[in-house]
């Protein structure tokens, strides 16, 4: 028989499968592997390092276009003292620790704000060539390190001028807990600043002090590995396939303290899409590292094997049963069926066929013992006399209760094979190991959650505090004059290739240029518009805009548009020369929902001062209320005034047998969003954290799953090759035993099923050419009467 043919090969696989899957229960239902710390602390502490990361990333990356734009718009006007430039630019943005002016023909200093920067590494590479003006990383005297942003003034009839803005290289400032540190580290692994460890003036024992020598040895050492990590490329650092943040990030464990074990995230700063944008930042060969000392895991798993082994046993002892069942029920019938046709086949006809007890085999050991009568001369070929071949005609008196044996066909075997089975797979995928509402979750996943979603309110105001700051940018561009005779011209006809004289700029003119050009500059914006002091829309880009309303106590940035189909998001900055006129810009509520889709962080959503959403990771519907009464509690919560402000909050609910960790995080820090009232709300089920419970529940699913596919797999397979096959022979070789010489029986298939098939075409050979013998031979003559 062909290797992969026949009965034996689902029956052996099956066995195989059996055996693999026992192995693998005893092995992951058993104890899990000895970690210091949960797979889901470590996984935190990576999203929380991308997190930082990408805040990192999103501030350098701001400064640099700020102080270009900036530079374009002061070059585009009328040559300003740099005295003024450092003073509105400090006006304007709060970002730099030092500003300078310097003219670049002779090198003098102009002006300069804040901390002063040396000039000792300027030269002419820095100014020439394909790197000229790029962010460098400079030391200070003191020992800090400092990021140099340089942009160029250039006025006509004028010496070049050089703005050069210093920042420091810090994570935002954001709340990292009581216990997290981060830093920014270099490519050769240095630390170039950190968060978290100023606290140790407020240390008031030896063993903390101890603990934060311990920490500061921890963030050194892990830095040195995460620089050494982060030098490989994205691509290869990922597993095939994966996606996620696109520059290199991890989580490593570090050494232990007083039952406290370091644990760390690492994430090199990469562009968010550097297929469409470069990233200036990303060049920079930085990585943010998250330190999070954490409590050493007590397993408690101690005599878990003997689950594993329990279920392991169980697994065997039901397989052998059920492979008991096909070899008895299926196997040896079909073999046995396979011998006793090919005797018949070779002319041996003298002993009767044995016939199987049930089944399809039952019906076809019938026909053939029907067969061999018909053959030997014994029976009769047709069926309708008193030596039918039929069952009860052609067995005796045994027919009767064969008739009854054989209405158990072959799928009954099957069906007890996978009860048998079944018996296993449903308690241990759907019983076993089985997680509740009282699963304990790490306090360090309630208070991550916490200042992750903190993390993304920080991030969210800061981009509405910057796109607030380039409307201011982008008015100063605006022309005054140009107002002036737009105001004069309206509703005379003066301004008729403007758009009706009332939006003069309406993309055309020197204010629609502008518009558009900022536009295409920023995409986080739809439409970009000027109103004037009557609320009249004198010059537009983009989508249709909506009425700005005024009013005193109005904030720059509000939302309105409630009723509609999605949430209008305005900023607005007063046009400088134009009297009562405001330049608003309605930013993309797609904008804002990329803001908050972060792995590991669950849904996201943000709302207003009325608990209503205008935001969200995930689908949602313009001002829809959150739909849990704990999360609109949670909320209410953040939003009460501790000391000098709202406070973060984080909370695990516990509701019939799901746990949810939640957290919010009202808006809170400088810049005209700080007193709009929005908060960033986060939930997620727990059951996504890889903890030993939820890790235990999901080995048992996997275990029972795979018994499940075993199940399929191999009693399909003997299903399609045997089972079927075989109730398609039985009807045959009755037929043939009921006369039907006429009907050719070819094998389709080289196994038992064939072999028995071939057998019987040769018995219809046999049994046609004996008809035909019998149809030829002469009448015998009679005995002759007479006499005299």
């Amino acid at each position: 028989m062909p290797l992969l043919g026949g009965i034996r090969p689902p029956i052996v696989v099956l066995c195989v499968l059996i055996l693999a899957l026992a192995g693998l229960t005893a092995k992951v239902l058993g104890p899990g592997e000895d970690m210091v710390a949960p797979k889901a602390v470590l996984s935190s502490q990576q999203y929380f390092a991308e997190d930082g990361a990408i805040a990192l990333r999103a501030s350098i990356d701001e400064r640099v276009t700020d102080l270009e734009r900036t530079a374009t718009a002061l070059s585009a006007g009328r040559p300003v003292k740099p005295a003024h430039i450092l003073t509105d630019l400090g006006r304007t943005y709060q970002k730099w620790t030092g500003t300078t002016v310097l003219d670049l023909e002779s090198g003098e200093v102009l002006a300069a704000r804040g901390e002063s920067i040396p000039l000792a590494w300027l030269d002419k590479d820095v100014l020439t060539g394909e790197l000229a003006l790029t962010p460098r990383m400079v030391r200070l005297e003191t020992g800090d390190v400092r990021l140099m942003t340089m942009a160029v003034l250039d006025w006509k009839d004028r010496p070049q001028q050089l703005l050069i803005a210093s920042s420091g290289l810090s994570v935002p400032a954001i709340n990292l807990g009581p216990f997290r540190t981060m830093a920014v580290v270099a490519e050769d692994g240095e630390v170039l600043g950190t968060a978290g460890f100023e606290r140790a003036e407020a240390l008031n024992s030896d063993q903390e002090r101890q603990e934060l020598v311990f920490l500061q040895k921890q963030m050194s050492l892990l830095s040195d590995r995460a620089a050494a990590r982060t030098e490989q490329h994205p691509v290869r650092a990922k597993e095939p396939g994966s996606r996620g943040y696109p520059g290199v990030s991890g989580s490593l464990v570090g050494g232990e303290y007083n039952g406290r074990v370091a644990t760390a995230g690492y994430a090199s700063l990469a562009s968010s899409n550097p297929e469409e944008k470069q990233s200036v930042a990303a060049g920079l060969g930085l990585t943010v590292v998250a330190l999070l000392p954490v409590v050493q895991e007590q397993t408690g798993e101690q005599g878990r094997e003997l689950y594993g082994l329990a279920a392991a046993g169980v697994l065997v002892l039901l397989g052998l049963l059920a492979v008991c069942v096909l070899w008895v029920t299926v196997q040896r019938p079909l073999l046995r069926l396979f011998l006793e046709s090919r005797r018949l086949a070779r002319g041996d006809l003298m002993r009767p066929v044995t016939v199987p007890r049930w089944g399809e085999p039952a019906r076809i050991g019938a026909a053939l013992e029907r067969l061999r009568r018909q053959l030997g001369g014994t029976g009769a070929a047709g069926g309708n006399g008193d030596g039918d071949g039929g069952v009860d005609g052609g067995l005796g008196a045994s027919g009767a209760a064969l008739r009854g044996r054989i209405r158990v066909g072959g799928r009954g075997p099957l069906a007890l094979t996978a009860a048998l089975l079944l018996v296993w797979c449903v308690p241990v995928g759907l019983l076993l190991n089985r997680t509740d509402g009282s699963v304990s979750v790490p306090t360090t996943m309630v208070n991550d959650q916490r200042d992750r979603t903190d993390l993304i309110a920080d991030r969210l105001r800061r981009a509405l505090n910057e796109a607030q700051a380039d409307l201011v940018s982008t008015s100063r561009l605006i022309d005054a004059d140009e107002g002036k005779g737009e105001n004069e011209g309206e509703g005379e006809g003066e301004n008729e290739g403007e758009g009706e004289g009332k939006n003069g700029g309406d993309g055309e003119g020197t204010t629609g240029r502008v518009l558009q050009e900022a536009l295409e500059k920023h995409t986080r914006y739809q439409a970009l518009y000027l109103v004037d002091a009557d609320g009249e829309v004198r010059a537009r880009a983009g989508a249709e805009p909506h009425a700005w309303s005024r009013g005193e106590g109005l904030p720059l940035v509000r939302v309105s548009g409630k009723g509609g189909k999605e949430p209008v998001i305005q900023a607005g900055a007063p046009a400088p020369g134009r009297e009562g006129s405001t330049l608003v810009g309605e930013i993309r509520v797609e904008f804002l929902n990329s803001l908050l889709a972060r792995p590991g962080l669950g849904e996201v959503r943000v709302l207003d001062s009325a608990g209503l959403t205008i935001a969200a990771s995930d689908g949602f519907l313009a001002f829809e209320e959150l739909d849990r009464e704990a999360l609109t509690d949670l909320v209410r919560a953040a939003g009460v005034r501790v000391g000098a402000g709202p406070v973060e909050n984080g909370l695990l609910i516990r509701e019939g047998d799901s746990v949810t960790v939640a957290a919010a995080a009202p808006f809170s820090g400088g810049g005209v969003t700080a007193d709009i009232g929005w908060t960033v709300v986060s939930w997620q089920d727990a059951e996504r954290f890889q903890i030993a419970p939820y890790e235990r529940e999901d080995r048992s699913v996997l275990a029972g799953m795979l018994g499940l596919a075993a199940i399929i797999l191999c009693l399909g397979w003997i299903y399609l090759v045997v089972v079927r096959p075989l109730r398609a022979l039985a009807a045959g070789a009755e037929k043939l035993a009921d006369g039907d010489l006429k009907t050719v029986l070819y094998p389709r298939y080289q196994d038992e099923v064939g072999a028995v098939v071939r057998s019987l075409e040769l018995l219809r050979q046999q049994a046609q050419a004996h008809r035909h013998n019998q149809a030829r031979r002469p009448a015998e003559p009679g005995p002759s009467v007479g006499g005299r």
